[in-house]
């Protein structure tokens, strides 16, 4: 059954303030794992002994592409150690999207993962779905994921970006059931310059519903909550977005809430 996460982003400013206090208040508000950005200076012993005691899955990181490029086996093995496989690609700033470079470094970051015991993501935003893939009329998003093998990159798709971009999630989800462990669950409304504004689960214009019940029929583990800015309190916001998705569970959905 699909499982619910959050990603800490959301929550970063009362990380840096407090980060064993807002896991806690994370886990008391009923998420089953979390996704990890940065890890404010603990250990990896000191993470994977806070998680044990609040019962929080380590889903996935989101690392910087220049660190699983640069430094794999020290991100392999702290990960491994607080209990997350999941090594995530979250973002490519301008500089960095030569996207037949990207190709070649995924696949290096790949083999060391896969013979590490870790799996590598890559996670999208919208350019890859408005960039072309060298001079292929394929976007970037469709051009990385043929170039590198399933063995070695697995997709976290971001199922908001893609809508805005102008693709349809659902069938993105279902053109690449199989190699879809992670999606992110968010929602935006467009302000009037045409820009999106991330807001809680059910307050914008993305079809969560239409989401939720293609990710279960594509076999997804988890589907991540994120909103990257709040216009009120993130952790309100993280318990208002819960609430949308205990009352779609209880409509029938199947999700693990």
């Amino acid at each position: 059954m699909l499982k619910i996460g959050l990603q800490l982003y959301t929550l970063r400013e009362e990380l840096e303030q407090d980060f064993e206090g807002t896991l806690r208040k994370v886990a008391a508000l009923g998420y089953k794992g979390v996704e990890f950005f940065h890890y404010f200076g603990r250990t990896a012993a000191e993470v994977k002994q806070l998680l044990n005691e609040l019962g929080l899955v380590a889903l996935g990181a989101h690392r910087p592409y220049d660190a699983l490029l640069n430094d794999t086996e020290a991100e392999i093995s702290y990960n491994l150690e607080i209990g997350n496989p999941n090594l995530i690609v979250p973002y490519l700033s301008e500089e960095q999207r030569n996207y037949e470079e990207v190709a070649a470094n995924l696949k290096v970051i790949g083999e060391k993962c896969k013979a590490g015991g870790a799996v590598l993501l890559y996670h999208n935003h919208d350019f890859e779905l408005t960039d072309k893939y060298g001079d292929s009329d394929r976007t970037a998003f469709d051009g990385l994921f043929e170039e590198v093998p399933a063995d070695l990159l697995q997709v976290e798709m971001d199922t908001c970006w893609v809508h805005h971009a102008g693709y349809d999630p659902v069938e993105y989800i279902n053109k690449y059931a199989g190699r879809l462990p992670i999606i992110h669950l968010k929602d935006l409304k467009k302000k009037e310059d045409g820009s999106p504004e991330t807001v809680v689960l059910g307050e914008g214009e993305v079809n969560l519903t239409a989401i939720l019940n293609a990710a279960v029929q594509a076999n997804v583990e988890w589907a991540v909550v994120e909103q990257d800015f709040c216009s009120r309190s993130p952790l309100e916001s993280v318990e208002d977005s819960l609430k949308w998705v205990k009352a779609y569970a209880n409509q029938g959905g199947k999700v693990n809430v």
